[in-house]
């Protein structure tokens, strides 16, 4: 049967499995997908070989970055961002790398945006956050990084932080993983005490629905989005890719 899969690390709370498998079921599709949680991206040329009848991967953290140099070419938006998360399988078994993060963030997070949303802070410098700030660049808001140490990425450390910075900012972005399950009781280390009715906080996060980091939020009076929806958009348009939509 042909297969897709998922390449990441400690994925068995995995969406895309359980996204894809319910798909296939409920669609009647002849496909299979499998998780490949690799202790390191060198094992990646093992995963290619073992599995003949791979057809395309998503890729997830924290290889969006490390799988570049393992693909044969880039699309031009991946190549822009700088970071990969569906990978295309071509009959001749050439490697061809896609970022959806993109598509999936753009089309969830467009309906909650109000015309005073012009300036967001991304939590986090990873992979997630590049396609992230891709985003916000063609949306026309600003956008600063914070970082857990100084670099020249990041504008801010958490340290840094304070009311005032935190309320000059309408919309926080999560991109890091603290608060996913099973740590559901951390949150990023910011001053919530800055955060306003008029905020919006956006976590890509999706296990739990609702994080930490939202919950705080909402107490607030903030709108609050979970990442569910962006991993909804961004799986269907990876089935396209794929040459299956």
């Amino acid at each position: 049967m042909p297969k897709l899969g998922l390449i990441g690390k400690d994925i068995s709370y995995s969406f895309s499995k359980a996204y894809f498998t319910t798909k296939f079921e409920n669609e009647e599709l002849p496909f299979f997908y499998e998780n490949f949680d690799i202790k390191d991206i060198s094992q990646f040329k093992n995963v290619l070989k073992n599995n003949p009848d791979l057809l395309g991967l998503n890729v997830t953290i924290p290889y969006k970055e490390q799988i570049i140099p393992y693909l044969d070419s880039l699309s031009k938006r991946a190549e822009k961002i700088g970071a990969v998360n569906t990978i295309k399988i071509a009959s001749d078994k050439t490697l061809k790398g896609y970022n959806t993060d993109y598509y999936g963030f753009k089309k969830s997070i467009k309906p909650f945006l109000k015309p005073h949303h012009k300036k967001a802070l991304i939590l986090g410098t990873g992979g997630a956050s590049k396609a992230i700030a891709y985003t916000l660049e063609r949306l026309n808001i600003q956008f600063d990084y914070v970082s857990r140490t100084s670099n020249t990425k990041a504008k801010f450390t958490y340290d840094d932080l304070n009311e005032t910075i935190i309320s000059s900012y309408p919309i926080i972005i999560n991109c890091t993983p603290i608060g996913t399950h099973p740590k559901v009781n951390e949150c990023p280390n910011i001053p919530y005490d800055g955060i306003t009715k008029d905020h919006l906080l956006f976590d890509l996060i999706y296990n739990p629905i609702q994080t930490k980091f939202l919950i705080c939020g909402e107490i607030k009076g903030a709108t609050t989005c979970n990442g569910y929806s962006m991993l909804e958009f961004q799986a269907e348009k990876a089935w396209k890719i794929w040459g299956k939509g």
